[in-house]
């Protein structure tokens, strides 16, 4: 691939791309923008460099969660080594603000389902779902064999259904619930 070739790809899938650093870097704008300028670099430089056996967006969607990784464990790294004698500091509680939208509450709602799930099932949901990525994209991007990314995929959906189903939401128009449903059928249903 050429380097003009390079460019225009990572251009393509850039917005997609700052969206799974986040979800990488645990939501933190800071951490993603870091992470993907990292990938981009080593992507330019040549650290990292696309083979063909996947697609682009696979291949870069990888090197995204391994650099996220390598940088989350430096990160924790280099605050132990600072504050081993330290009390670790009070942790602010940030309150959420009021949604007025019944839409974007759901959305919220689901995100906050999601990160309960376990690590690989939250991974591998927000892969297919957000990213529209089949699971053999997935299971490469994770690291993992197609078998292993189906397991999760399913537990995943299985536990991400019970917890929607479990919530309780208000909705004033009536027509929410039906909503709701459609998402939870759609979760259960693999879209």
């Amino acid at each position: 691939m050429t380097d003009s070739e390079l460019r225009s790809a990572l251009e393509t899938h850039h917005s997609e791309s700052y969206g799974w650093a986040l979800s990488c870097c645990a939501r933190s704008s800071v951490d993603a923008e870091a992470v993907l300028q990292t990938v981009y670099l080593k992507a330019l430089m040549g650290k990292a460099r696309y083979d063909g056996r996947a697609s682009f967006k696979t291949w870069l969607f990888a090197v995204i969660r391994r650099t996220a990784a390598d940088e989350r464990r430096r990160q924790t790294l280099r605050h132990l080594w600072l504050n081993r004698h330290q009390a670790p500091p009070a942790q602010a509680v940030v309150e959420q603000p009021d949604e007025l939208v019944y839409r974007a509450e759901i959305q919220r709602l689901v995100r906050e389902a999601l990160t309960r799930l376990p690590r690989r099932q939250r991974e591998v949901l927000q892969l297919v779902f957000y990213h529209e990525m089949s699971l053999a994209d997935a299971a490469q991007v994770m690291g993992v064999s197609l078998g292993s990314a189906r397991t999760h995929y399913e537990r995943g959906k299985k536990k991400l259904r019970k917890q929607m189903e479990g919530m309780q939401i208000h909705n004033e128009t009536g027509t929410g619930r039906e909503d709701d449903q459609r998402i939870v059928s759609a979760t259960e249903a693999g879209r």
